[in-house]
């Protein structure tokens, strides 16, 4: 698997368990986890967007 499409994976992954924190946060009315939620979220936004890059770039 490509180093682009590897980064595309975990970005994935990583925008879902920041979505499962999130909806875990509200149900058990936890900001801090939330928090990391949301973090997780952004990490997985930015991991994405690195791979789209390394994409264009053929890595």
């Amino acid at each position: 698997m490509k180093s682009s499409m590897k980064d595309k994976v975990k970005g994935a992954f990583l925008k879902t368990k920041g979505d499962v924190k999130i909806a875990a946060g509200e149900i058990t009315d936890n900001p801090k986890l939330q928090a990391s939620g949301y973090a997780d979220k952004m990490a997985g936004k930015t991991q994405e967007k690195i791979g789209q890059v390394k994409k264009v770039f053929g890595q």
